[in-house]
């Protein structure tokens, strides 16, 4: 009788333990947002990117398994003045003629413990490639996940702001990318 109550008891532990398993990876773009600060004379200034499509694979229960691939419309900045998205859509800056695409493909993830996660892998501005650790934080919100970190990067690494732009006087070296993303369970 024992043998049956334990047996039974293991099955309903398993079970328990496989129904839990949920997979994130529909992206839902008007939940999700991807911003950017800098100082530009002393000023802290902010900026949104409009257009990105993100691919997600996401098991809270199996995190080294997961995967991102994040390509942001380098055209659909907006600096906060018409004048300003001309001017960083120009060759010295983004040339999104050339390089339409800002792209983030994740290599590898590390739980850090609670709901923190290190995410490697590829950032590529501008034909520039680096690779880069991401911090980030996964906090399920009903049927959806959400994603937030934010990454320092070094403009200058990425050739953004060439010519009279190369100096960090007017517009400092450091930019910050913020971002959030919701992705729906599957």
């Amino acid at each position: 009788m024992k043998r049956i109550a334990l047996a039974l008891l293991a099955s309903f532990a398993f079970a328990a333990t496989t129904a839990h398993a949920v997979e994130y990876g529909e992206v839902q773009p008007d939940k999700s947002r991807i911003a950017f600060d800098y100082q530009q004379m002393g000023v802290a200034m902010q900026g949104t990117f409009g257009k990105f499509a993100s691919a997600l694979r996401f098991d809270p229960a199996a995190p080294q398994t997961a995967s991102a691939r994040i390509e942001v419309e380098l055209a659909s900045v907006d600096t906060g003045s018409e004048e300003g998205d001309d001017e960083v859509a120009r060759k010295t800056w983004f040339d999104t003629k050339g390089f339409p695409v800002a792209r983030f493909e994740s290599s590898t993830v590390k739980p850090l413990g609670g709901n923190q996660y290190e995410v490697a892998g590829k950032l590529t501005i501008k034909g520039t490639t680096k690779d880069v650790v991401v911090p980030a934080t996964f906090t399920p919100q009903g049927g959806s996940g959400v994603f937030e970190g934010a990454l320092t990067i070094r403009r200058g690494d990425f050739s953004i702001g060439e010519g009279a732009w190369k100096a960090f006087d007017v517009v400092a070296n450091d930019v910050v990318i913020r971002f959030r993303i919701t992705a729906a369970a599957r």
